[in-house]
């Protein structure tokens, strides 16, 4: 059976297709399905053209992490805690900061 939401998020990006949302759920959305390569797709397209979408940084950055891919995931943590500052979001700013420093190896509980 097709995966109906699949579907629909696709119909929705092919009226829409600058909406980054569309984009990010279709992104999650592979994710979900084990389609890391579609996923990463739809990620890195939200970087290059809305590198404004603070969201798809974490989510990127847990996908090259996935994918063994640890230096690109360091990137990706870095370029969204600059873009969370910038947008003032510290609730984002924070999750990424968390995720950067345990990809980095950097654990305060160490101390």
């Amino acid at each position: 059976m097709p995966n109906t939401r699949i579907t629909r998020l696709l119909e929705f990006l092919e009226s829409e297709p600058n909406d980054p949302f569309l984009n990010y759920a279709l992104a999650t959305e592979y994710v979900v399905l084990g389609e890391p390569g579609l996923a990463l797709t739809y990620f890195e397209e939200l970087i290059k053209n809305h590198s404004d979408y603070v969201g798809t940084y974490f989510h990127l950055g847990k996908l090259y992490e996935t994918l063994g891919r640890k230096e690109d995931a360091i990137t990706t943590y870095q370029q969204g805690i600059n873009v969370a500052t910038k947008q003032q979001n510290a609730h984002a700013r924070s999750e990424l900061q968390a995720v950067y420093q345990l990809a980095m190896g950097i654990d305060y509980e160490d101390d």
